[in-house]
């Protein structure tokens, strides 16, 4: 509920503080007084389009700031953990205008943008002034209010759930198709890089491989000489190694039978021995293994010469050759499992589709059951409020699609995020006239009638925010103002209303009567806004009737209409 407005220096008002009572508060005032203003402050904290001109004259800001209290709404607990504001018992609107034209807006304390305010104020209270800013006459709000009193909150989350499945479906197919298709226009050239790589049948280690092998084939003489020279030295020689190592052992045995001191040395002898025997042996396989071979040595070459083109053709190292050759065979397996893939989406998108039909034309049935229900309702309001002639008129349609995810007995149709069906509120106040949108309709007076009346059928089913009636009276007088009066009461008691009135049929019905008035002070024009007890009440009311010469008669007549909203 709204609990206060504080406003100060805006316009006439230099600073007051208004508190609010649940259920129906009515502010009364002399043309002039200021009660718009208090619509504009409230429209301004609401987060609409400021003025620096209605700064106070001779102050540099205004300041406006509204608070609620007991404020359960999932939509503005969500808004403010996204905007990183802290909630708190009471929400805190304030609205900061300068003469210099700069606004500042704040969540409980925490500066936010205009937009943001915008949003949380229109969650929270539906002024009804200007008719295009009216809940109600747009279309897109009529669904969720059919669906409040229709009662489809788990029909329609069945069908959330279906279509947000369906959707995922539908992506994971868009992208299968992507790659495949990618793949398919590529397929020519995979299909011939891979034929050259399979062709040279690609080795892994092969070009290091190749260079050693034509190192080797290169220097075969040279070995050859190397190897040979390096045998004679070591055995086959007049004055080989091991001649000269075999006598030297012999010598050194002589030595150690004489003296002892040489036997450690024979040991290391015959170890130096044979070494220089088994270097010997290698040497010599190594020599007769030598390949002389030019035809050889001409094709590693030719091999050589031909994985460097290939690796300069495909920008590549050797390894990344084979890498480039899996990659490839990889491609064409996911071609085949893609197709493999792809089938089997289709098919569980088929399903997924009949899934969401019977889903949708299931939510659509409860929709029209339940408005012609509502259009009744509505109609049986309007005639209590004086407009005994109306068509109210719930339009429910479907839009045509040949690509459409819901197919009824043949046709495709468009699946919204909340059903097939498209819901618009139409009406007609006067016999004869075709029923034609809310928003069309031109009559501020009717406008405000046909607002009430569908918020008292609406009432106990639909989540409406508070209630602010600008021009709840427009146009209408006698019995029509007694039963308008009766209707502001009776939904009172199921949200909090505000409302501005210069009838006495509707101001007896208040549970708060707030008084507007203005005065002059220090030569400068002020509003005040006064709650009146019952005497002031009572003579308030009277005024209404009668006008400033207050007489017995209305004293009498406003004392019947306060006493008969007490019924």
């Amino acid at each position: 509920m709204l609990f206060s407005l504080y406003i100060k220096n805006f316009a006439l008002i230099q600073e007051l503080t208004v508190e609010f009572n649940p259920g129906l508060t009515i502010i009364t005032g002399e043309t002039g007084a200021g009660k718009s203003i208090l619509v504009g402050a409230l429209s301004l904290v609401l987060g609409e389009r400021a003025s620096s001109d209605l700064v106070r004259s001779g102050t540099t800001k205004a300041v406006i700031e509204a608070v609620l209290k007991e404020v359960h709404s999932e939509k503005i607990e969500s808004l403010l953990q996204a905007a990183n504001i802290d909630t708190a018992p009471e929400l805190i609107l304030r609205r900061e205008l300068s003469t210099g034209g700069q606004s500042r807006c704040f969540i409980n304390d925490t500066p936010c943008t205009a937009a943001l305010l915008k949003r949380a104020g229109e969650e929270l209270i539906d002024l009804h002034g200007q008719h295009e800013h009216q809940l109600l006459l747009h279309a897109d709000t009529h669904e969720t209010l059919l669906d409040d009193f229709a009662l489809t909150t788990a029909e329609v989350i069945a069908y959330k759930n279906i279509r947000s499945s369906l959707q995922g479906l539908q992506q994971q197919l868009r992208t299968l198709n992507k790659e495949a298709a990618a793949i398919r226009d590529k397929k020519e050239i995979i299909d011939f890089q891979l034929k050259e790589l399979n062709s040279i049948g690609l080795k892994s280690g092969e070009e290091a491989s190749i260079e050693t092998e034509i190192t080797l084939l290169e220097n075969a003489e040279t070995l050859f000489t190397l190897s040979s020279t390096l045998n004679d030295l070591l055995y086959d020689g007049e004055h080989s190694l091991y001649s000269s190592i075999t006598a030297a052992l012999h010598t050194l045995e002589k030595l150690a039978a004489i003296d002892k001191r040489f036997e450690i040395h024979i040991e290391e002898t015959r170890n130096t021995k044979s070494i220089v025997d088994e270097l010997s042996r290698f040497t010599r396989s190594y020599t007769s293994c030598i390949d002389f071979n030019p035809e050889k040595l001409e094709s590693l070459r030719e091999r050589q010469l031909m994985l460097l083109r290939l690796c300069k053709k495909y920008g590549r190292t050797h390894p990344e050759l084979l890498d480039l050759k899996n990659e490839l065979e990889a491609k064409n397996a996911l071609e085949e499992n893609l197709e493999e893939e792809v089938s089997r989406i289709e098919q569980e998108i088929t399903l997924q589709k009949t899934e969401l039909s019977l889903h949708a034309v299931r939510l659509s049935n409860k929709r029209k059951n339940a408005a012609s229900h509502l259009e009744k309702a509505i109609q049986e309001q309007l005639a209590e409020l004086g407009i005994p002639n109306a068509t109210f008129i719930v339009s429910i349609t479907h839009k045509e699609h040949p690509k459409g995810d819901i197919t009824i007995d043949g046709t495709s149709f468009i699946a919204f995020p909340n059903g097939y069906d498209g819901v618009e509120f139409l009406i007609s106040t006067n016999p004869g006239e075709k029923p034609r949108p809310l928003v069309k309709v031109a009559s501020g007076g009717e406008i405000s009638r046909i607002m009430l009346a569908m918020k008292s059928a609406l009432a106990e089913s639909a989540k409406l925010p508070i209630l602010i009636f600008d021009e709840i009276d427009s146009g209408i007088s006698g019995r029509v103002a007694g039963a308008v009066g009766k209707s502001l009461r009776k939904l009172s008691r199921l949200h909090q209303i505000i409302a501005i009135t210069h009838l006495p049929q509707i101001a007896a019905m208040a549970d708060l009567h707030l008084s507007v008035k203005k005065s002059v002070q220090q030569e400068r024009s002020m509003t005040e806004v006064t709650p009146l007890d019952h005497d002031n009440r009572l003579l308030a009311i009277a005024s209404l009737i009668s006008g400033q010469q207050i007489s017995a008669s209305s004293l009498t007549l406003a004392a019947e209409l306060m006493a008969a909203a007490r019924e």
